[in-house]
């Protein structure tokens, strides 16, 4: 067990997180996060990976899990969910499948054809994907498995980036923080230089971030993209124990982490969120 685990169960109680996790397991090697249902499926695969590659654990029966990702991520599938099981067969060291997957996203996602898999559905976030979202999906299993692109394609992807810059931020109708983010990191990964810009902070409370300015409350999601953003960027939230202190109140007694203090169910996404945002901002 790595020191990442013991760092971060200074804060939040990561035997429990280990058991909600591992006890939403299924024997095809998928995981659901709904224990009672057999519904296995990438999303909650994918998060279940990131988590346990997070803490530096072995995730359990990795050949099984390796198993379903492959079967499950077919030609027919969105492009952000192939990305996604790209990226975790990456992770689970399943170069060749993972790479066979890029080759189905590829179809789908042709920026010089000018197709960007808007309105193909499969949105990790908004149940239909925005924009910016299959981009960063995209580009995130290319940079883990450290897939070149050409130069043409790398200038089409950044030109369709650019068009949804909005003042100093990004986004369809006004900027966010969550398609902030994924144009950063996009530009980053595509080996653009990062825009510098306020708006994270401009969207930054006494304890976790809003989506957009001058607004409440903040949710776990900006909470995630935002400290991310600001990473990227070389700075430092202003409220770091404050930050802390929010992402620790969301552990619901399950071990897993909902996404307001309001109220909420856990979530295999809403838990690595929680856990990845725990660990950046213990890196500050």
């Amino acid at each position: 067990m790595g020191s990442k685990l013991y760092e971060l169960a200074r804060y939040v109680n990561i035997n429990a997180v280990v058991s909600y996790i591992s006890k939403r397991r299924h024997e095809d090697g998928g995981y659901c996060f709904v224990s009672l249902l057999n519904e296995t499926n990438i999303n909650d695969t994918y998060y279940a990976v990131k988590i346990y590659d997070l803490l530096n654990l072995e995730i359990p029966e990795k050949e099984k899990t390796i198993e379903f990702l492959d079967n499950s991520a077919q030609a027919h599938r969105a492009t952000v969910a192939l990305a996604m099981a790209s990226e975790a067969l990456a992770i689970l060291g399943a170069r060749d499948l993972a790479l066979e997957k890029l080759q189905y996203i590829f179809k789908k996602y042709n920026p010089l054809e000018g197709q960007f898999s808007v309105g193909l559905g499969g949105s990790e976030e908004f149940g239909a994907a925005t924009p910016l979202e299959s981009t960063y999906w995209v580009l995130r299993a290319v940079a883990t498995l450290d897939y070149k692109l050409e130069n043409d394609m790398k200038e089409k992807i950044r030109e369709f980036i650019e068009s949804f810059r909005k003042g100093n931020g990004y986004g369809v109708n006004q900027p966010t923080v969550t398609m902030t983010y994924q144009a950063l990191y996009s530009l980053n990964a595509l080996g653009y230089p990062i825009p510098k810009t306020r708006f994270f902070e401009e969207c930054e409370v006494h304890g976790g971030f809003t989506e957009v300015p001058l607004s409440l409350p903040p949710y776990l999601e900006p909470t995630f993209y935002a400290i991310r953003g600001l990473k990227l960027l070389g700075k430092k939230p202003r409220y770091i124990k404050e930050h802390i202190k929010f992402i620790r109140a969301l552990q619901n007694p399950n071990g897993g982490f909902r996404r307001s203090l309001e109220m909420g169910i856990s979530n295999f996404q809403n838990t690595y969120r929680a856990l990845r945002t725990l660990s950046d901002l213990l890196s500050f």
